[in-house]
C-alpha cells in the first residue's frame, strides 16, 4: 500500500486514453465483466491521462542502491509525525480502544500505520487515482523486472476502482491519491478498500478520506484478516553466538517466520527473557545501515502481518517505532 504521497503531480499530463483503441476495448471488457454501463466505463477511462512521471516513480531503485535503516527511520519518525499522532490519538481515543478490543490490534500499531502512510491525513496524494491506475494498467514500464505481473495487478485495481466508484456513486475522476492509486488516510488500494474497509462510525457508508473512525476500523480489520495474534509482540531483541552462527540459513526465509525458538538457537541466534517462551515461528529481520553494521531483530507473526501492508521490514519497523514514540509522548 504505502507509496510516495509527497510526490507532486505536474500540470502537464500526457494524452487521454480515449485515443487508444486497445484501452477502449479493455473498457468494454471491464463493463461486461462487472455488469457496468459500457458508455460510463468508456467515458471514465477515456478521460484518464497517461502520466509519464507515474511510470518513472513505479520503477525500482537502481541496482546497488544501499539501504539504510537509520535514514529510512528518520523520514518517518520525527516531531511532526509524533505530535500529529498524539493529536490523532487524543481525538480518537475511544475509537482506537474499541478497535483494539474488537480485533486485538493494538492502538499504537493502528496509529503507526496512519502516521507513516499520510501523517494522519495531511498527505493523501495529489494524483487523480484513475490517471495513476490507467497509466500503470496500460503503460506499465516494460523495463521493470516484473512488468507483466504488475501490469495485470493494476488492471485489476482499475477494474476494482471503477466498480467501487459506480457502486458508491462517487465520481471516478474526482478522487486523488498516491502515484500507485492508493487512497485515503490509510492509503488503501481499491481491492483492499473492497475487501477490508468497514463502516466503523455507523453512518452506513465507508469514507477513508474523512472519517477517522472508518480509517481506524478498516486498518484494524485489515490486520485481523491477515491473522494478527492478539497479545503477541512484533519482535524481540536478538544477538548471535559466533561459534554456531549459520547466517545463510537464518536469512534464507527472508521475513517469513519459519524458525522455532529451538531451531533459531541451533543456528546461532541468541534470545533472552520472554523471547525464550515464544510459541510461534520467528524470522531473522535484517535492517541494513549503509556502511555501518546491520541491525537485527527476531520478527514474529505479527511483524510479518505488518509487512502484508507493505512488503518491507523497514516499513514495518517504522510503523512499530512511530506507534511506540506516539504512545510514549501520550504518557509524558
Amino acid at each position: 500500500m504505502s507509496t510516495a504521497q509527497a510526490v507532486r503531480q505536474p500540470t502537464a499530463p500526457g494524452p487521454a486514453y480515449a485515443e487508444r483503441e486497445d484501452v477502449m476495448q479493455a473498457a468494454d471488457d471491464i463493463a461486461a465483466r462487472r455488469n457496468l454501463d459500457t458508455e460510463w466505463v468508456r467515458q471514465a477511462i477515456g478521460q484518464s491521462n497517461y502520466l509519464p512521471q507515474v511510470a518513472r516513480f513505479i520503477q525500482p531503485p537502481p541496482a546497488g542502491t544501499a539501504k539504510n535503516w537509520r535514514v529510512y527511520r528518520g523520514r518517518f519518525i520525527d516531531a511532526t509525525r509524533i505530535n500529529a499522532g498524539v493529536r490523532f490519538w487524543q481525538d480518537n481515543r475511544d475509537t482506537l480502544a474499541r478497535a483494539e478490543q474488537e480485533t486485538g490490534v493494538p492502538a499504537d500499531i493502528i496509529v503507526g500505520i496512519i502516521g507513516v502512510e499520510t501523517i494522519y491525513g495531511q498527505q493523501m496524494g495529489t494524483f487523480r487515482v484513475i490517471d495513476a491506475l490507467a497509466t500503470l494498467a496500460f503503460d506499465f514500464p516494460a523495463s521493470h523486472p516484473r512488468a507483466l505481473e504488475r501490469s495485470a495487478f493494476f488492471k485489476n485495481e482499475l477494474e476494482q476502482f471503477l466498480s467501487l466508484s459506480h457502486r458508491t456513486n462517487i465520481d471516478p475522476l474526482a478522487l486523488r491519491g498516491s502515484y500507485a492509486g492508493a487512497m485515503g488516510m490509510p492509503q488503501f488500494m481499491p481491492s483492499s478498500w473492497v475487501k477490508y474497509a468497514v463502516d466503523f462510525d455507523g453512518d452506513s457508508r465507508i469514507d477513508l478520506f474523512n472519517s477517522p473512525a472508518d480509517v481506524i476500523g478498516s486498518v484494524a480489520n485489515y490486520f485481523k484478516a491477515f491473522n494478527w495474534q492478539p497479545g503477541m509482540p512484533t519482535q524481540y531483541p536478538v544477538a548471535f553466538d559466533t561459534q554456531k552462527l549459520d547466517m545463510d540459513a537464518l536469512m534464507a526465509p527472508d521475513i517469513l517466520p519459519t524458525f522455532s525458538v529451538a531451531s533459531f538457537a541451533a543456528k546461532g541466534a541468541v534470545l533472552e527473557g520472554a523471547a525464550l517462551e515464544h510459541k510461534g515461528p520467528l524470522a531473522l529481520i535484517e535492517l541494513q545501515n549503509g556502511d555501518a553494521p546491520p541491525s537485527y531483530v527476531a520478527g514474529t507473526e505479527n511483524f510479518y502481518a505488518i509487512t502484508r501492508y507493505n512488503w518491507s521490514s523497514y516499513y514495518a519497523m517504522a510503523v512499530i517505532e512511530l506507534g511506540r514514540e506516539v504512545a510514549s509522548a501520550m504518557n509524558r
